[in-house]
């Protein structure tokens, strides 16, 4: 009789650090111009995506548009989130800002605050602001954090 061959146990590490930090971003260039320099700039792959549609109390349905980048091998992952549709906000307590940029996963503090210094020297972005989602407060902040 043959002997069963040896099973080997691996153990996979799983980082389930869900975090992310989220960016405001004031920009007058359109959507699709900006994800282009960011591309560029921050040397990622932001692609057009389904748009993140909400209803409001009316039940009229508000698009926001979306790009993403999942590509990276290090688990990180960005998003650009249009804040404004026609006369309609995301987070309305953020009016002033045009666009919300998620860094997913982000590795560390020093990380964070490279992409927002790169952010900063960006030619088309006129002002960057970090958002602390814990003390922002708006219904609709559920579907950018989930």
């Amino acid at each position: 009789m043959r002997s069963s061959p040896k099973i080997k146990r691996v153990q996979l590490i799983i980082n389930q650090n869900n975090e992310s930090v989220l960016v405001g971003i004031v920009s007058a260039e359109p959507d699709y111009k900006l994800s282009l320099t960011l591309n560029r700039k921050l040397k990622i792959s932001l692609k057009n995506i389904s748009p993140l549609t909400i209803t409001d109390d009316a039940g009229t349905e508000i698009v926001f548009s979306r790009f993403s980048d999942i590509s990276s091998s290090q688990g990180q992952a960005f998003d650009l989130i249009s804040n404004r549709s026609e006369k309609n906000y995301l987070i309305r307590k953020l009016k002033n800002i045009d666009y919300l940029f998620q860094i997913h996963n982000p590795d560390n503090e020093v990380f964070t605050e490279r992409i927002i210094s790169m952010l900063r020297g960006t030619e088309s972005v006129t002002a960057v602001f970090n958002i602390d989602t814990n003390i922002l407060k708006d219904k609709n902040l559920h579907y950018i954090t989930q």
